[in-house]
């Protein structure tokens, strides 16, 4: 008995160590045999590829192709990991793209210069981002709407945001604003011993703790996450792994489309390249471009749709003069890592070690287990505005003390920020803008679709960002400064950046330097493709998603953006994908969420 025991155990173990892994055997999805022909082409299989591609294949009498450049999700365990975006961001699996040099911003940044990570793999950015999930607010699709994006506004939009969710919070179950049993599962992340007492200090500061997903955005909450069974729930993960291989669906990784064919301003096929050999496949119905928001406008420019004179100077044959890259938007951030005096926050080391990973594996529980976001803030720094627009800030905590040059800082500033910490234990809140009035611009390099274009994000160029911004310091002061947060011990003068000591420490021209040195991207890129009406000047594609002026070629992903929205992108975008696949389909798949709320 005791050896059948010990059979047993071993068999336990083994499936165990197997089981929190989703989705295992996924390579079956690919196709190696591609078609001289399909109905639809979707290039780039990211976070709306996915969803684009796997919702044109449920019509069983279409074909459809999807161009992934990257492989695929199961080649590395990190991906479904929700911690695993910190060791994803900087790997094999992201395009490492970094910008122009700043003038305005990154005096801080090595080179003055920011990285700007893109995920490069089935699934794209989706699955190497911190997993918050965020719809954005209201006022800003009405806003889409009222600018002439027609069909975009809240009550639009909202049916397909329910569409994709699956809630797992049972305090949200009931709430007309979430919805059971869609692709994308949304819960909450394991908690760290800070949790709770981020929303306790925004309580003692006034503020209400609130569903930012629900009737209003503004207040403190947890952090609602992309996460089933406590692994990553990503649109490639839901929408083709768990659904299956379908007959109708190719998917083709590690393929880079170099050029989109157009001829007589009609989109008939897509070159590419894989495994060093070139291809040209036809579209019969439509090519839709989701390669996300640095790699679409790049690819629209170099198949002879953008700028005149940017394409003239490469000598790109001009099809439709457009302003393609012209209107990038993003939300840029500063970090302000806080020490503590008690051990209730994650140590980075601890995600490295051994029985970290088992704790994971055999229980699901753990560092791994975190997204490493545990709070969650949209607040106004004008509350006189809280029934006309959306918060204009945002402030998402992390678990951990930065006690690592992590986000490319030159070496003087991280001496500063994230060198003279006596305690391993803190948290970090990341400050971001909402609504940005700065934006910037991504131009080609070269005509070589292997070069990378230029992207100049041109951070706090508008002067309303660096108030905005000190607004929003003024607001995380009090916040350190409640009782809540004095019992932690924390000392507001461990911000003091050398750099900047010719100003009195927490004065405006203090924060100013302080911002325009260590400011940074939140990865929200997008606009670079802008929707709008007919008389929109910055208008790359059409309300319908088309891009104007060509036939049979769409844009869907966060490039097609009219303004950037409050919070994460990533929801926003698989909304935007949703309605897209309606649209090209012609159908009306949301009419039971219509009139929810």
């Amino acid at each position: 008995m005791g050896y059948q025991f010990y059979i047993g155990l071993i068999i336990v173990v083994i499936a165990t160590l197997y089981q929190w892994r989703p989705l295992v055997n996924r390579y079956d999805i690919l196709t190696e045999e591609l078609n001289e022909e399909y109905d639809y082409i979707v290039i780039g299989g990211g976070t709306a590829g996915s969803v684009v591609a796997s919702r044109l294949a449920e019509d069983v009498d279409k074909t459809v192709l999807l161009l992934e450049a990257g492989g695929h999700f199961t080649d590395n365990d990190m991906f479904f990991f929700p911690s695993g975006w910190g060791v994803i961001i900087g790997s094999e699996y992201d395009w490492k793209y970094v910008t122009e040099k700043q003038t305005t911003a990154a005096k801080g940044m090595r080179d003055n210069r920011f990285y700007f990570p893109r995920g490069k793999v089935l699934g794209g950015s989706g699955n190497m981002n911190g997993l918050q999930y965020t719809r954005g607010s209201k006022f800003d699709y009405d806003g889409w709407a009222a600018d002439g994006c027609d069909g975009w506004s809240y009550k639009d939009v909202l049916p397909y945001f329910l569409k994709s969710e699956d809630i797992q919070i049972d305090e949200l179950k009931s709430s007309p604003y979430h919805n059971i049993g869609g692709p994308i599962a949304v819960s909450y992340s394991a908690p760290s011993g800070l949790s709770d007492i981020f929303i306790k200090a925004g309580k003692e500061l006034g503020y209400h703790e609130q569903d930012y997903n629900g009737e209003t955005m503004e207040g403190f909450s947890k952090v609602q996450s992309n996460i089933r069974n406590a692994a990553r729930s990503s649109s490639s993960i839901e929408y083709l792994g768990a659904k299956g291989r379908k007959d109708n669906l190719h998917i083709s990784v590690k393929s880079f489309v170099t050029k989109i064919d157009i001829t007589d301003r009609t989109a008939k096929g897509v070159f590419f390249i894989k495994n060093d050999k070139k291809y040209y496949i036809k579209a019969a119905r439509e090519v839709i471009v989701s390669a996300g928001a640095i790699n679409s406008p790049q690819l629209l420019m170099l198949s002879g749709i953008g700028p005149e004179k940017e394409l003239e100077q490469h000598g790109i044959k001009v099809i439709q003069d457009l302003p393609v890259g012209q209107y990038l938007k993003d939300h840029q951030l500063i970090v302000l890592p806080t020490a503590i005096n008690q051990s209730l926050s994650l140590k980075l080391g601890d995600l490295a070690s051994s029985w970290t990973s088992w704790q994971y594996y055999l229980f699901k529980t753990g560092p791994l287990s975190m997204t490493t976001l545990d709070g969650s803030a949209f607040l106004y720094s004008d509350k006189s505005k809280r029934e006309t627009s959306a918060p204009d800030l945002q402030v998402i905590f992390f678990n951990f003390l930065l006690t690592e040059n992590l986000l490319g800082w030159a070496d003087s500033v991280a001496n500063d920020l994230v060198k003279n910490f006596d305690s391993e234990y803190g948290f970090n809140s990341d400050l971001c803008l909402t609504h940005p009035y700065s934006h910037g611009t991504l131009t080609l390099r070269s005509d070589d679709p292997f070069d990378p274009p230029k992207i100049n994000p041109n951070f706090f160029s508008d002067d309303r960002d660096i108030k905005t911004m000190i607004a929003g310091i003024r607001i995380w002061e009090k916040y350190i400064e409640t009782e809540t947060m004095k019992a932690l011990g924390v000392d507001i003068n461990k911000r003091k950046l050398s750099a900047c000591a010719q100003y009195e420490f927490r004065s405006d021209d203090y924060w100013e330097c302080y911002i325009r040195y260590t400011t940074n991207t939140e990865y929200h890129h997008s606009c670079t493709c802008r929707m709008g009406g007919l008389n929109d000047s910055l208008a790359v594609v059409d309300p319908e998603l088309r891009v104007k002026g060509i036939t049979g070629l769409r844009v869907v992903d966060a490039s097609v953006f009219h303004e950037v929205t409050a919070g994460n992108t990533n929801a926003p975008t698989v909304m935007v994908a949703e309605k897209a696949a309606d649209m090209i389909r012609g159908k009306d798949t949301v009419a039971e969420y219509r009139d929810r709320v």
